[in-house]
């Protein structure tokens, strides 16, 4: 008897519905399983509840409204967890990726195809042997 090891949980950011369900469904496609959040104060929460211990990985867009944002979250995720890989979205901040990205991310820009997102943060999860 086969023992069935856990799904990756991966937490998606993002203030658009709509773009947060299409990440959602390209991972859940990809095989992990998925937390949302809708702002960077609720993935801060969501981080800081289980101190990022049961992820596997952070897709966060990078503007996110309320004032925080999807850098900051990724700083909070990396505090938490050092190794998590971080996967940003963003239609016009890729510029400020060397600058406010931490290490092992990887940018993704809009518009893009759903399986990026997968294929981003699985190319992330080998470098970091998780």
């Amino acid at each position: 008897m086969s023992v069935l090891s856990p799904m990756p949980v991966v937490l998606a950011v993002d203030d658009e519905a709509l773009v947060l369900e299409v990440i959602q469904a390209a991972l859940e496609d990809g095989g992990y399983g998925v937390r949302t959040a809708a702002s960077a104060s609720e993935a801060i929460a969501i981080l800081e509840m289980d101190r990022a211990r049961d992820l596997h990985g952070l897709v966060t867009d990078v503007r996110l409204k309320g004032g925080r944002s999807g850098w900051e979250v990724a700083s909070r995720a990396r505090q938490l967890n050092p190794s998590l890989p971080i996967v940003y979205v963003t239609g016009d901040s890729s510029h400020e990726w060397a600058s406010k990205g931490v290490p092992l991310s990887v940018i993704v820009t809009k518009p893009f195809a759903p399986a990026q997102i997968v294929v981003a943060l699985a190319s992330l999860a080998n470098q970091a042997d998780i």
